[in-house]
Parts: structure tokens; sequence; C-alpha cells
């Protein structure tokens, strides 16, 4: 092999190297991080994905030139290879997309979860603005006889029934949350699917390579 062909060779061999595997480790750890729902590093992880796929087209321009170069172009297992390779590029971008909508749905989430919090702060507050003032409701004047007797069982229920725990509202947010988080693991299971689709179709490559270089 000439200088060129060497030359070309080793950038394909360093484009295979510095996108092909970071792009799958990113891809293999993103439902990992959905599932904990750190958004942050799915940002990361989104962006690595997209830049990595894009350059992840310098294998395949590389692989191209050098069966060119040293005669092989024509051969199936290039042609086979080369059409594997764009369709793995075309589940990087769907996968991309799944990325970017799982963070959507976690953010929205998120969102959900505070407004939630925030409702039932409000709600709470009036029920602790009335608990000092419930105190202040008897009379200085002491009632006997009948009347008594009358107002001890009415202040009997009313102790009973202020005694009584009051039922627990639903959290406006409970309803809200759900969705997205269904959404966020639909994502999640196609990204994991797919995923494992492009590991296979980098193996086949490598193998078919290997097998006739």
């Amino acid at each position: 092999m000439s200088f060129s062909q060497h030359l070309v060779l080793w950038l394909h061999v360093a484009f295979v190297i510095f996108t092909i595997g970071p792009v799958t480790l990113a891809i293999m750890s993103t439902p990992r991080y959905i599932r904990h729902r750190d958004i942050r590093i799915l940002r990361y992880l989104t962006r690595m994905t997209f830049v990595l796929a894009i350059a992840s087209l310098g294998v395949l321009i590389a692989g191209l030139a050098l069966a060119s170069m040293i005669g092989k172009a024509g051969k199936p297992w290039v042609i086979i290879s080369a059409t594997l390779f764009v369709v793995a590029i075309l589940l990087l971008g769907l996968i991309y997309r799944d990325q970017r909508h799982a963070i959507k749905a976690l953010e929205a989430g998120t969102a959900t979860a505070a407004q939630a919090l925030v409702l039932s702060d409000q709600a709470s507050a009036p029920l602790a603005d009335q608990g000092p003032g419930t105190q202040a409701t008897a009379g200085p004047a002491a009632t006997t006889g009948p009347a008594a007797a009358a107002d001890t069982g009415a202040t009997t229920g009313t102790a009973q029934a202020a005694g009584a725990a009051p039922p627990q509202p639903a959290k406006p947010g409970d309803a809200a949350n759900a969705l997205p988080a269904h959404l966020a693991s639909v994502e999640r299971g196609r990204i994991a699917m797919m995923g494992g689709v492009v590991s296979l179709i980098w193996l086949v490559i490598l193998v078919l390579m290997v097998w006739n270089s």
C-alpha cells in the first residue's frame, strides 16, 4: 500500500475509534439516566449523540475512499457494509429524536410536580390560619339547666366533628405527572431497542471488514 492509502486507512481507523465507540456508549447509557430522571446528564448524552453521529460519517467516507483506492469499491461486502452503515446513521437520527422527546417529557413532569407542590402549599395555608381562631369560641358566662345540657351536647358533637380527620384531597399533579413519566418510559424502551440494533450493525460491519481484509 502507498503512503496515501495508509493515511486514508489510519483516518478510517481513527474515525472508528473516536466516533463509533463513544456514540455507542452514549446511546446505551441513555436509558439508565432516563430511569433516574437526570435531565442534566441526558442533555449531555443527547449532544454527544448528535455530534458523534455526524462525525461518524467520516468512517463511511474514509472507508469508501480506501476501497476505491485499492480497487475493492465494487465488492459485495463493501456495498453491504456501506448500506448497513447508512441504516445505522438513520437509526442514530431516530435515537437523537427520542432522546429529545424523553428530555421534554421529564421536564414537563418536573414542572408539573413543582406546580402541584405550590398548589398543595396554597391549599394548606388557610387550614393553618384557622387553627388558633377556633380556641376563642367559648363564651365568658356559664349556662346551667337544660340549656347547658344542650350546649354541652352541641359542643361535644362539634368537638367530635372537629376531631375527625378531613379527607385527603387528591394531589392535582398526580394525573398530569403520570403522562410525562409514561412518555419518558416509552422513549427509554425505544432508545434501548434501537441502540441494540445499531450495536449489532457495527458488529456485522466489523466482521465483514476483518473477514475480507
